[in-house]
């Protein structure tokens, strides 16, 4: 079964994406490509934030497309989303597992305790 290799994230503010996911998830980096890219660790995959060129289409902030990230607990669900908000990324919805919101280029993201079924690896 495949996993989850990368997850490529394009931007045009490669400081402001990379600012946004280190401190609202607690991202650290594990490389970085000069100006052009920085890999983040996700887990056992990397999240690669890459400059976009400047004609380039930015993400659709009407999309409902989701990233979303696990947390822990409820408790750590929420201390993300607070990071979020006190960075004035505001709270786009919630359910019982999630909590929505975008990230600077206005993706929609979300940081959840929906608990996955079990996996046989």
């Amino acid at each position: 079964m495949p996993k989850l290799h990368h997850l490529a994230l394009r931007t045009l503010d490669l400081p402001r994406l990379e600012r946004f996911y280190r401190e609202v998830f607690g991202l650290q980096v594990e490389r970085r490509d000069g100006e052009r890219a920085v890999w983040l660790r996700l887990g056992d995959a990397t999240l690669m934030l890459e400059h976009a060129l400047p004609d380039e289409p930015s993400p659709d902030p009407r999309s409902l497309e989701l990233l979303a990230l696990a947390a822990a607990s409820p408790h750590e669900r929420e201390a993300v989303g607070a990071a979020a908000a006190e960075r004035g990324h505001a709270l786009e919805g919630r359910t019982e597992h999630t909590l929505y919101f975008r990230d600077p280029d206005g993706r929609r993201v979300g940081v959840s305790t929906y608990p996955l079924p079990e996996r046989d690896d």
